[in-house]
């Protein structure tokens, strides 16, 4: 089952991404999936929604896009920074 290991992936960019010092919460992660990328999208779904309640992800919601062609990539990175104004 590769999806879990493209899923380890995922979380390891998104980690990157929100930094560190986790002064964010991430709430969710979204990810293209192409209909010809070789990829079982229930299955990945299902691996990231395992790997999103571990730290330091706060129990982010995966988010999937299903789109035409070979895509597979993280398309955005939604988070809580705490400040009222968003």
């Amino acid at each position: 089952m590769h999806e879990m290991s493209i899923a380890m992936d995922v979380c390891r960019i998104a980690e990157e991404k929100i930094g560190s010092d986790h002064l964010t919460e991430l709430t969710a992660v979204a990810v293209e999936v192409g209909a010809d990328a070789g990829i079982e999208p229930d299955s990945l779904e299902f691996c990231l929604g395992v790997l999103l309640t571990q730290p330091p992800f706060h129990n982010a919601r995966p988010i999937l896009l299903r789109v035409p062609g070979d895509v597979l990539r993280v398309s955005y990175l939604e988070v809580d920074d705490g400040s009222p104004d968003n």
